[in-house]
């Protein structure tokens, strides 16, 4: 047997999917953007029963209610994790098991794309559940623990964007609701709404893409909803582009999203800055009040 290298061509040639999270404040359309997508080939992951905005779409759904099923559909999406011991989620015994329940896995072969709505209810359900298991009952007294509940709700939120997030040939998306809070310095900060911190501070770093659906003011005072796609990004919003293919500001359509981060790639040499600024840059930053 061979050492397992993945030759640059093989790589080169692989499928792969991206892997994002779109966040905004209520209402402002996360949902809608099932119309901008393939119908045929996309699954709407529905948590919320919110699909009233998506009435007469004519893609496929699935609805889990428990956090049980979340797991059950996780596996299924991303197959299993062979690192696992039979006793665990995703691990090759969950996944056989699912498969008996579910049928042949297969028949997911037809959706290049997964939209799950929302990752703050799924938070929801993933803390519901943790609150009926054994590391939270405190061993000594008996009674609720919450530390424990949040310990195990950011492990198990953890496993479930992972193992989604290894499922190289589709295009995985989650949806989250955006709050906006101020610190102690009266600034605004805009974090993802999910139960407990652990979810919302790794997140970023799970995915590929983090996009801001957000509303946005020109000079003329007129509103427009876009895509915030830049970590940075004068309104404080989390982002992220680990494409380089993105503006700053993009259209709020994730198809045609989708179709740019897919371009071919252009060289290195071309989309990443190597240099140092200069003295007089440096200068200026600081002149501005800006910390180089």
């Amino acid at each position: 047997m061979s050492f397992p290298i993945i030759t640059a061509d093989q790589r080169l040639a692989e499928k792969k999917g991206i892997k994002g999270v779109i966040l905004g404040r209520s209402g402002l359309g996360k949902t809608s953007l099932l119309w901008t997508l393939n119908a045929g080939s996309t699954l709407f992951f529905d948590l919320e029963a919110g699909d009233l905005a998506v009435e007469g779409w004519s893609g496929d759904a699935i609805r889990p209610r428990t956090w049980q099923e979340c797991r059950d559909f996780a596996v299924f999406i991303g197959g299993p994790n062979p690192a696992l011991r039979p006793e665990q989620p995703y691990s090759q015994a969950h996944y056989d098991a699912v498969c008996e329940k579910f049928g042949d896995a297969n028949t997911l072969q037809k959706y290049d794309t997964v939209f799950i709505d929302s990752i703050t209810v799924a938070g929801r359900l993933c803390l519901q559940w943790c609150k009926g298991q054994p590391q939270a009952v405190s061993e000594r007294t008996g009674k609720p623990d919450t530390r424990g509940a949040y310990g195990l709700h950011g492990q198990e939120m953890i496993s479930f964007l992972t193992h989604l997030q290894h499922t190289r040939n589709k295009n995985i998306w989650f949806v989250g609701i955006l709050d906006e809070r101020t610190d102690d310095f009266n600034r605004k900060v805009f974090t993802p709404q999910i139960d407990g911190s652990k979810t919302a501070l790794e997140l970023p770093g799970i995915v590929d893409q983090v996009i801001t659906l957000a509303e946005i003011g020109d000079e003329a005072g007129t509103t427009y909803r876009a895509f915030v796609a830049h970590t940075i990004n004068p309104y404080g919003f989390p982002a992220k582009d680990r494409s380089g293919r993105l503006d700053l500001i993009e259209e709020p359509h994730l198809g045609r999203l989708m179709e740019k981060i897919s371009q071919p790639v252009k060289p290195a040499i071309e989309r990443l800055t190597f240099t140092h600024p200069t003295t007089t840059d440096t200068e200026t930053t600081r002149q501005e009040g800006v910390q180089p």
